[in-house]
């Protein structure tokens, strides 16, 4: 009998049937978000940071165990205060009277899934503690780097910047993570199925990793090489440079969101069986990369529906060709 050699296809077809059954097992616990899942299973997918922003109880920490668990990662919670030190995430060297020398705890943040619970609740010095191990995937402590755990991704919530006891993040951490998210609050069915169903907690005790991470990478590096035509980074090239332009935001997109938007792009683009981007993948992204790297140029602490009709009116004002 003859082998016949596995199609170039193949391995997206497989890798979106895996990604999708990754989907139905945190739909069974976060019920009525698929949207915000996929976009949050995209940004892990494509190798980036998660935040997710919302008012209290409306599941953020949740979505977070979830994903952990369905990709079979190692999953650490730190929840963000005011007294929290950068010593509390990182770790510290002790004394230890027995070995007569300094020996290094590692902190919680040696983990494939750290979340970062109410990140904003901390000081900005604490905040910067992130920094580093979000951009290197390593740790500079005492003057020794030490590498973090490969998959490595931080997934943080934060409450609205208005309430009380919460410190904004800085640009240069909020342009660390690749995907914002608001998850809002439920519908009147998904809602009706939390209050009568089984409590979150236990389903989540019992939900079993779909993937390992070893095929999580393997997804990753699929997703690296969907491909994106010449005339596709051209428009990406065009929102940058629209969006830099001072007429409808205060400061334009850095690189790092470019190459972010175009990751995420691949990552969607694989999630629907392809092996190449279309300019609906990219418009699909561009709310949860870009909505919290921009603020119109016409409001210095603007507001949610602000920045979402901006950014409304940047994507229309730019072609897909030119």
């Amino acid at each position: 009998m003859t082998q016949t050699t596995p199609t170039k296809t193949l391995p997206v077809q497989d890798a979106a049937r895996l990604i999708e059954s990754v989907l139905n097992n945190i739909n069974q616990i976060v019920v009525g978000k698929e949207g915000q899942i996929r976009l949050a299973l995209t940004c892990l997918i494509a190798g980036g940071h998660l935040l997710i922003e919302d008012v209290p109880g409306v599941g953020k920490t949740t979505l977070a165990h979830a994903l952990a668990k369905a990709l079979g990662l190692q999953f650490a919670r730190v929840q963000f205060t005011s007294d929290l030190l950068p010593a509390d995430v990182l770790g510290a060297s002790i004394y230890d009277r027995a070995e007569q020398r300094f020996i290094f705890h590692t902190g919680p943040i040696f983990t494939q899934v750290l979340l970062a619970d109410e990140i904003n609740r901390a000081s900005p010095k604490t905040q910067s503690a992130l920094l580093e191990a979000m951009e290197e995937r390593q740790v500079s402590i005492e003057g020794e780097t030490r590498a973090l755990p490969e998959p490595f991704f931080v997934i943080a919530t934060q409450n609205p910047v208005h309430q009380l006891g919460t410190f904004p993040l800085p640009e240069s951490q909020l342009d660390r993570f690749l995907m914002c998210i608001s998850l809002g609050y439920p519908s009147r069915e998904a809602e009706r199925a939390l209050l009568s169903g089984e409590d979150r907690r236990e389903l989540l005790k019992r939900l079993q990793a779909t993937v390992t991470a070893t095929q999580l990478k393997t997804l990753g590096q699929i997703a690296s090489h969907v491909h994106i035509s010449a005339v596709l980074v051209d428009y990406v090239q065009r929102l940058i440079d629209v969006s830099r332009n001072g007429q409808l935001f205060a400061e334009g997109l850095s690189p790092r969101a470019g190459l972010a938007l175009i990751a995420a792009a691949r990552a969607w683009a694989l999630m629907a069986a392809r092996d190449y981007v279309l300019p609906d993948d990219v418009q699909a992204v561009v709310p949860a990369v870009c909505g919290h790297r921009l603020k119109p140029a016409s409001a210095a602490h603007a507001k949610p529906l602000q920045i979402r009709e901006a950014m409304a009116q940047w994507i229309r004002q730019v072609a897909v060709d030119k």
